[in-house]
């Protein structure tokens, strides 16, 4: 550890207090992909007004269309947004595994620079699950990844707090408790994250007519699964209701004018084909960013963005440089109006969740890249069949539905092929273009071979520079087409 804060410390050698540096306040959604959000043309939200504060939110400030998690899981994802680069980097591909003790999170480098830095709602699992195995935590705490010297990074520390009801009606006055600790000569930086909308959900879906929903093509239409869709719009409801809290606390300390607002989901919806996958519903997310006097109000970004990317952002914001080893990309020129060459390329990562070792659920292991216009898939453990993640637990009456229709044999194909297919795809290409909810893989389709070429080897260059440990996509591509030969050979 002092090795560590000797580096940091290097950093700031020389270094000249900035000029009116922003407040920041990051906030996020747990389980909350993109189309759950009004201002992003979502027909069930805008029909059912279930996100104005967001809404309104997006109307002050950028939108960003193209943001996508580094992993479709609450633990890496969030890793890797407070470290700048990716959980397999990290070596935190492993549910709730924190990064090294000496490891610079964004809040360090904030916190060296002059910043007060907190964090508060939702359990961030950066230092681990609270609930797990004795020996864990107390690995975790000799390391310095959990306990006191993980805290003693912050200024302000709260692990799991709630923002359920009938917490959530007072979230707006938490925070703004919070920030009134901070002393009047700093600006400061606050994390917070809600619970919504994670399961478990409520029964109760409050005017939210699931006839009425509009259901993407990639899930059956049962009622079931209209059912559990309600609930969970209604806790996208409640998360924005909590929004709105929070903005209103901003607004009536007179902080709302110099405070940079971030609203980003932490990875995808816990519905089918959601959370757990790098289908996009797992990873692409929404992010909004109000900054006033300096992003334009009710502008729109196309640019990929990283998760790993708000690392550097949020510190070039404040003035800072970014600590060594983060290599996500600011995005700072694209809020302020400026060029911007941005990413050709975002990947993610799938390691294990909590489940079962013999379902997707639990074990799966699954990387991708995603361009303007194309995603890539690489499953390396195929045989593994599909259980959507917090959705096997229980009696969930969507995905039991699911499970009846198809053990009835009345599954349309699409969907036989979508849930069921064992073993699944190796590899996957989708045109998000034409194909936005991937239905139809690509790959070995020869009009599009030199897109999955391409995405491909840009896939195996990754994984290299990460060191991840699976091996790369083009050496199965070889044995694979290697094995087709010896089987073409042999049959003659």
């Amino acid at each position: 550890m002092k090795h560590y804060w000797m580096v940091i410390g290097t950093l700031f050698v020389g270094l000249t207090a900035q000029a009116e540096q922003p407040n920041i306040l990051l906030i996020l959604s747990d389980d909350h992909s993109l189309p759950h959000v009004g201002a992003y043309g979502s027909n069930n939200c805008e029909r059912f007004k279930l996100t104005p504060n967001l809404d309104g939110l997006a109307s002050e400030g950028m939108r960003f269309n193209r943001a996508y998690t580094a992993s479709p899981q609450c633990a890496p994802s969030r890793t890797a947004i407070c470290a700048g680069r990716s959980p397999v980097g990290l070596s935190s591909t492993r549910f709730a595994q924190p990064a090294r003790s000496n490891v610079p999170f964004f809040t360090d480098v904030l916190r060296a620079g002059g910043y007060w830095v907190g964090l508060d709602g939702r359990n961030q699992h950066l230092n681990g699950r609270k609930n797990d195995l004795k020996v864990v935590q107390e690995t975790l705490t000799e390391l310095g990844m959990r306990g006191s010297k993980f805290q003693d990074r912050f200024d302000h520390f709260v692990e799991g707090a709630k923002t359920r009801p009938p917490a959530l009606q007072k979230v707006g006055q938490k925070v703004g408790a919070i920030v009134d600790t901070v002393p009047d000569d700093q600006p400061w930086f606050l994390y917070f994250g809600f619970n919504q909308p994670h399961r478990p959900w409520g029964e109760d879906h409050d005017g939210i007519d699931p006839a009425k929903l509009i259901l993407p093509p990639d899930w059956p239409d049962l009622p079931e699964v209209r059912l559990d869709y309600a609930r969970y719009l209604s806790d996208v409801r409640e998360m924005d209701t909590g929004v709105g809290l929070v903005m209103d606390a901003l607004k009536e300390r007179g902080l709302d004018e110099n405070t940079i607002v971030i609203f980003m989901g932490d990875n995808g919806e816990a519905l089918l084909r959601g959370k757990g996958t790098l289908s996009t519903r797992g990873i692409h997310v929404p992010l909004i960013v109000r900054w006033p006097n300096s992003t334009k109000p009710g502008s729109v970004s196309d640019s990929l963005i990283s998760g790993v990317d708000l690392a550097p952002t949020i510190l070039a914001a404040a003035g800072l440089e970014k600590a060594e080893g983060m290599n996500g990309l600011s995005f700072l020129p694209e809020l302020k109006g400026q060029s911007f060459g941005g990413r050709e390329y975002v990947f993610a990562e799938r390691g294990w969740h909590w489940g079962p070792l013999i379902r997707t659920d639990g074990l799966d292991l699954v990387r991708s890249v995603t361009s303007d216009r194309y995603h890539f898939v690489y499953t390396a453990i195929p045989e593994r069949k599909y259980g959507p993640v917090d959705m096997t637990k229980g009696d969930n009456i969507a995905w039991e539905a699911v499970k009846e229709i198809h053990a009835k044999g009345n599954l349309s194909d699409l969907h036989e092929r979508l849930y069921f297919q064992t073993p699944r795809p190796i590899f996957e290409l989708y045109d998000l273009e034409t194909d936005p909810y991937q239905l139809t893989n690509l790959s070995g389709d020869g009009a599009t071979a030199k897109v999955e070429e391409n995405l491909r080897s840009r896939l195996d260059r990754w994984m290299v520079q990460e060191s991840d440990y699976l091996p790369l996509p083009s050496h199965i591509s070889q044995i694979i087409k290697k094995q087709s030969r010896t089987s073409a050979a042999q049959a003659k």
